[in-house]
C-alpha cells in the first residue's frame, strides 16, 4: 500500500500546468507601512507662489481633529429674529403676498387692485384637474340645463369619427329662454359650444301675473308636435322631457304640456320654443286693433 502511494505521488509531481519556457519568480512578501508611520509623515509642500501663501498647511495633519473657532461678531451686531418668533401675519398680508407671487385668486377679490379675469399662466395650468380644462360660465344671469348628451359618429374615408353632441337650455327664469346644440370631441367642449349657441337664440315667453301662458297654443318642429295649455295657480308644470326643462328655465310655474309625435329631445325643445313664439299678450293684440283691452271679449 505504501509503495502504491509513493508511485502515485511521484507521477503527480512530474505533471506541470506551466507551459514550457515560462519561469515564475517567487513573490516577495512586502510589508505595508503601519498607520503610525503614515501619520508621522507630513504632507508634501505645495509650490509657493507670489499670490498664494501656503505656509499654513505645511504642518497640518488631515487626520487630526481641528476645532472650529468662528470669528467674533463685530460690535453692535444684532442677530435676526427667528421666523417662529415673528408676530403673526394678518389675512390681508397673506393674501397680498400670495397675489404678488401667483396672481389674483379665483375668489373675485384683488388685494393689490389687479384684474381678476387676467390670470397668470402658472395658475391656469395648476387649476386643471388631471389635464382637463375647467370651463368658466359667464356671469350674465342665465342658468344652464343639459337636456341630452349623445355620442355621434361621422363616417369618413378613413373610418368613423367619434364626437359628442350636447343639447343645452339656458334661461333666466324671468321670461327669457333659449335652446342650443353643439358638437365636439370632448363632452365639456360640446356643452360649452351648445351653451353659446343657446345664448344666441334667446326668445321671450309671454306670461301672465300667475306665471302661466295667456292662451293655449301648439307648435311643431320636424316630426315633433307640442301642445301647451295654461293652468290655474298651484297646478305646477305638468310636462315631461325637454318640454318641462324649457318651461322651467323660462320661469313658467303653472302650465300643461304634452309631446305629440316624435320623441326626439332636440325637436321637442325647438317645437316648444316655436309654440311659445306664437303666443301674444292681450295688451299687444288690443294695441294692434286700436281698442281698449276690456273690449277684446265683447
Amino acid at each position: 500500500m505504501a509503495l502504491a502511494t509513493a508511485a502515485i505521488t511521484a507521477a503527480l509531481s512530474s505533471l506541470s500546468l506551466r507551459p514550457p519556457g515560462l519561469c515564475l519568480k517567487p513573490l516577495r512578501a512586502t510589508l505595508l507601512p503601519s498607520s503610525s508611520s503614515v501619520r508621522a509623515r507630513t504632507l508634501p509642500k505645495l509650490a509657493a507662489t507670489a499670490d498664494i501663501d501656503t505656509t499654513f498647511f505645511d504642518n497640518v495633519d488631515p487626520n487630526d481633529d481641528i476645532p472650529f473657532d468662528p470669528p467674533a461678531p463685530p460690535e453692535g451686531y444684532v442677530a435676526p429674529t427667528s421666523f417662529d418668533e415673528l408676530p403673526p401675519e394678518s389675512e390681508g398680508e397673506v393674501a397680498a403676498g400670495y397675489e404678488e407671487i401667483y396672481g389674483p385668486a379665483y375668489s373675485g377679490v384683488s388685494v393689490l387692485g389687479n384684474d381678476i379675469y387676467v390670470m397668470d399662466g402658472k395658475v391656469k395650468k395648476a387649476s386643471g384637474l388631471i389635464g382637463r380644462k375647467k370651463r368658466d360660465r359667464p356671469n350674465d344671469g342665465f342658468e344652464e340645463r343639459v337636456v341630452q348628451v349623445r355620442r355621434v359618429t361621422k363616417v369618413v374615408k378613413g373610418g368613423k369619427k367619434l364626437s359628442f353632441r350636447a343639447i343645452v337650455v339656458v334661461g333666466d327664469k324671468k321670461g327669457q329662454v333659449g335652446v342650443g346644440v353643439g358638437k365636439a370631441k370632448e363632452v365639456v367642449d360640446a356643452i360649452a359650444k351648445s351653451a353659446i349657441n343657446a345664448r344666441r337664440n334667446i326668445v321671450s315667453v309671454p306670461m301672465t301675473k300667475y306665471l302661466t301662458f295667456p292662451h293655449r297654443c301648439d307648435g311643431d318642429y320636424g316630426a315633433a308636435k307640442v301642445m301647451l295649455r295654461p293652468a290655474s295657480p298651484g297646478t305646477g308644470v305638468i310636462a315631461g322631457g325637454a318640454v318641462r326643462i324649457v318651461l322651467e328655465m323660462a320661469g313658467v310655474e303653472n302650465a300643461l304640456g304634452k309631446q305629440l309625435g316624435s320623441k326626439n329631445a332636440l325637436n321637442n325643445a325647438r317645437a316648444t320654443v316655436a309654440a311659445v313664439q306664437r303666443m301674444r299678450q292681450f295688451r299687444d293684440v288690443a294695441r294692434e286693433r286700436g281698442i281698449p283691452m276690456e273690449e277684446l271679449w265683447l
